[in-house]
């Protein structure tokens, strides 16, 4: 049995709002500024806060959503992330022992702690306690003994004489404080409906932001404690996570994520993200940019290793797809903040449009769904679905079961997975006479349209829970070349 160790912590908190990201990606890039490479990893669903670590750490950020890819595949999905990697950094999501709603422990940040061996740091928000703060650790720590609290970072901090009574208060809790973060505005990142605005928004200030995070971890928090902490974790016995085998092509042991600089994704023009392929690959092009900031690294991962050339493009500025577009992947981001943007630019509009009516793969999650509507906020945009967009004032939120009802790009009539709503945007209808999806859990409804080789809905789905997913695309892609 070969295992390995990877230095790693998981930050974590009573609550949201506690300063997880905050710290986590502060520390982040204390760590990356003191030489170590750096694995950066989130906790649940969220997009925004990898892009975040991704800015600080050099590399990809990476999610680890034990709901949606399945406990088992938590660790290799770690290890590959982190392979070549000095220590890897887990930020956590909502509190240390919050959920799948209805399904206990699953995929909570305490979940993935006991699955990948991890010590916690837990980050508590002082602004409002003094000795209180002892009973709060001592509860959490002591809640499921598989979880290994075994730190404490304090959080706005106030004052030298506020410290001195937090750290008096939590002597005799067992659990060492490894750092005390005072309250600062240059920390905040701002947030919008969704949560925190995307890097790929701010770009000067996100940068700012981060190093201000960063100064705020290394004036405040013993580095070196962290690290020896880090170095605590036991060798994991997991085999890493191939992109090729789960794309189900056999491949090599997949390189050194950890040695790759993480993609910019904002630039705009026809960036292929890989090495060049053969001139007969399909060309995948995928929609990037402000308004499409929401992806998984491991989707380009399984596109490439399942055959494909994966080319970006910025909707907001380029006014064709890439060159020999094949297949369009729109995953998700904020299109109603850029609706004037996006309609503005038909010729790109009626190619994506084009495309779609030719029967190619077009496969589209949120705001790729938006995109794809006759029109957002009274905006027209492509008019490939028949539907139309809005904001709405409801915030929808959650994970789903879901079946396949038909044949389409990414899935056999049948196949069952899990995934996860994030908007506060509705579509009317909400569901074509071709339904993408069939939810079965925690409600059930049809959800989504599927025309053709048109595949959209509100679902966010990891495709490294979704075995074959990548490969049928890529499969469909080249039929459609060769058509």
């Amino acid at each position: 049995m070969v295992s390995t160790h990877v230095p790693r912590l998981v930050i974590a908190a009573p609550a949201s709002g506690s300063g997880k990201t905050t710290v986590a990606t502060g520390l982040m890039r204390a760590f990356a500024d003191a030489g170590l490479a750096v694995s950066p990893h989130k906790v649940g669903p969220d997009y925004i806060d990898p892009g975040y670590h991704a800015l600080a750490t050099g590399r990809p950020g990476r999610n680890l959503d034990a709901y949606m890819c399945g406990p088992e595949r938590i660790a290799p999905l770690f290890l590959h992330g982190a392979a070549g990697c000095d220590v890897a950094v887990v930020e956590g999501v909502m509190g240390l022992y919050d959920g799948a709603s209805g399904q206990g422990e699953l995929a909570s940040t305490a979940h993935v702690a006991k699955l990948l061996k991890a010590p916690v740091v837990l980050v508590v928000d002082a602004s409002s306690q003094s000795r209180s703060v002892a009973a709060l650790v001592h509860g959490f720590a002591s809640w499921d003994p598989e979880v290994r609290v075994a730190g404490v970072i304090l959080n706005k901090v106030g004052s030298d004489r506020h410290e001195a009574l937090l750290r008096e208060a939590l002597t005799e809790s067992g659990v060492p404080v490894l750092g005390a973060v005072r309250r600062a505005a240059q920390v905040h990142t701002p947030s919008r409906h969704l949560g925190l605005v995307p890097v790929a928004e701010r770009s000067t200030e996100a940068v700012e932001a981060v190093e201000a995070q960063a100064a705020r971890v290394k004036e405040g928090c013993d580095l070196e404690a962290l690290l020896a902490l880090a170095r605590t974790a036991p060798p994991l016995t997991d085999t890493a996570w191939q992109p090729g085998l789960r794309a189900g092509v056999p491949q090599g042991d997949g390189g050194s994520p950890c040695s790759n600089e993480a993609e910019s994704l904002g630039e705009g023009g026809h960036k292929p993200t890989t090495d060049p392929h053969p001139k007969d690959a399909p060309v995948v092009a995928v929609a990037a940019g402000p308004a499409f900031t929401f992806s998984y690294a491991e989707h380009t991962e399984l596109l490439t290793a399942a055959g494909a050339e994966v080319a970006t493009f910025d909707p907001l500025r380029d006014e064709s797809l890439p060159d020999r577009t094949a297949a369009l992947v729109i995953g998700g981001g904020f299109p109603e903040v850029y609706a004037p943007e996006l309609s503005a630019n038909e010729p790109l509009r009626k190619q994506v449009a084009a495309l779609a009516a030719s029967g190619a793969p077009v496969i589209a999650e949120c705001a790729g769904l938006l995109y794809l509507c006759r029109s957002l906020d009274g905006k027209p945009m492509c008019g490939v679905l028949p539907a139309d967009a809005r904001m709405s004032g409801r915030l929808t939120l959650g994970y789903r079961e879901a079946v396949a009802l038909a044949d389409n790009p990414l899935a056999q009539a049948g196949t069952r997975v899990r995934g996860h709503e994030f908007h506060r945007t509705v579509t009317e209808p909400g569901a074509g006479a071709a339904p993408a999806w069939g939810f079965t859990h925690p409600e059930r409804r049809t959800e989504g349209f599927a025309l053709g080789g048109v595949h959209a809905s509100y679902l966010h789905v990891h495709w490294a829970g979704a075995p074959g997913a990548a490969a049928r695309l890529v499969a469909a892609a080249t039929a459609a070349v060769r058509g």
